[in-house]
């Protein structure tokens, strides 16, 4: 399983939430973004800066995920597109999408967008609760220890 990370918008104690995982089982951790992003110095651990421009991270983590890899982003087209090859995506509130709820979440974001296009402010996401951050890393913990349990 390799961890890929829709670096850009991922807040930073997610980031660090993933830090210590990566440290702590050796699995491989890539950050994506366009920008230049402070990793720690371990050699599972590593950044890779695309260009900017829309999407630009996004396309190349879908290029590169495999089935089996998780990729952590609140994007809802990036999860859709990772999961139907297979990945696994977990947002950063601890969301784990799957095959049978992202295309009522497409829908839903669809939905926003032409509100917010037409006018109507509808208020963006909540602000990143302890709640949120336990739950991320309770099911990151699932899911890195379910990988490993199969692995031996």
């Amino acid at each position: 399983m390799h961890i890929w990370v829709d670096a850009d918008a991922c807040p930073v104690v997610i980031k660090e939430i993933l830090f210590r995982s990566a440290e702590r089982t050796g699995l491989a951790l890539t950050l994506v973004a366009n920008q230049a992003i402070r990793v720690p110095k371990l050699a599972n651990i590593r950044t890779l800066q695309v260009g900017s421009g829309f999407d630009v991270a996004d396309d190349e983590i879908v290029k590169r995920a495999q089935a089996g890899d998780l990729v952590i982003t609140a994007d809802i087209p990036l999860a859709s597109e990772v999961l139907a090859k297979g990945a696994m995506a977990l947002n950063p509130r601890g969301e784990l999408y799957s095959l049978d709820t992202i295309k009522a979440r497409l829908t839903m974001r669809d939905f926003m967008e032409t509100l917010r296009s037409s006018g109507i402010h509808s208020g963006g996401p909540d602000p990143l609760s302890q709640q949120d951050r336990k739950l991320f890393a309770q099911q990151l913990d699932t899911l890195v220890t379910r990988y490993l349990r199969q692995q031996k």
